[in-house]
């Protein structure tokens, strides 16, 4: 209350009408925003199409309200630093915090490092933006690379400001398809060639596999405006090493992020069928 009448009696008042005006501002654009959502869930059958809508409409309204309330504030900019030093330490550090996560969420809406849907790994954790926020973003947790990156189920949150500080890795920037390794031991003394043919065959008969270098060759076109990022070799391959008492076969293809875990089974099925068959001369150890 000391602050309070400190601040009334050196004229400080008008900044109390300028931020009840903001207040005011801000709860008719969620009043907006509610309405907008309200009459599109009517109308708009399609889910994704609603959200996506949804999404629009609430960056567009956020824009619109910042700008305004910027205005609202503008005369009194000089006078800022004023009031704020009659804030205590510990709030101070908390509006740092909404401050940097605002302007982090409007660098995210600009320069989109990754949009919704894109498949994400931040501060360790991989997963699928499913939204989007002012002051933060949500994914769908993934497994690692050894699980199949298939979903926990979990949503995370995390703070806008993570894409600033945090490394970030996005699955689908430049391209939407990543590299996938496979390792297969092979006896000693085994038929490379015909080995290797077997192999082949089974990565290329998998649909999406065997699409994908076709793809890709379109999204490099693409990307190389905007990326340096070349590539020699889309097809699969396979790269061989001796190891101990047996060769190691690493194969190498592209796959879609998250498909990653279909086509391995995909490949191991029929490479477990091939070894019964005796066409494949697997390591046993």
């Amino acid at each position: 209350m000391k602050i309070l009448n400190y601040l009334l009696k050196f004229g400080y008042s008008k900044y109390f009408i300028v931020l009840g005006r903001s207040i005011l501002i801000y709860a008719i654009f969620r009043v907006i925003n509610y309405v907008i959502v309200l009459l599109t869930s009517k109308w708009v059958k399609r889910s994704k199409t609603r959200f996506m809508f949804h999404q629009s409409i609430n960056i567009i309204l956020n824009i619109i309200c910042i700008i305004l309330i910027l205005i609202l504030w503008f005369p009194y900019l000089k006078n800022i630093m004023t009031i704020i030093s009659f804030i205590s330490a510990g709030i101070t550090i908390a509006i740092r915090d909404i401050i940097l996560n605002l302007f982090a969420g409007l660098y995210i809406k600009v320069k989109k490092p990754f949009k919704l849907e894109d498949r994400i790994s931040i501060d360790g954790v991989i997963g699928d933006v499913v939204l989007i926020n002012n002051l933060s973003f949500k994914i769908l947790e993934v497994g690692d690379r050894i699980n199949g990156e298939q979903s926990s189920g979990l949503i995370i949150n995390i703070p806008n400001s993570y894409v600033f500080s945090k490394t970030l890795k996005n699955y689908n920037t430049a391209f939407k398809y990543i590299w996938d390794e496979i390792t297969i031991k092979l006896n000693i003394d085994a038929n490379l060639e015909k080995n290797k043919k077997e192999i082949m065959n089974i990565i290329n008969s998998n649909e999406t596999v065997s699409e994908i270098p076709k793809k890709m060759k379109k999204e490099i076109k693409q990307a190389t405006v905007d990326y340096r990022i070349y590539y020699n070799h889309l097809d699969p391959i396979i790269y061989t090493k001796v190891v101990d008492n047996y060769i190691e076969l690493n194969l190498r293809f592209l796959t879609h992020p998250k498909k990653t875990r279909i086509i391995e089974d995909y490949f191991w099925t029929n490479l477990l069928k091939k070894y019964k068959e005796k066409k494949i001369d697997l390591f046993v150890s």
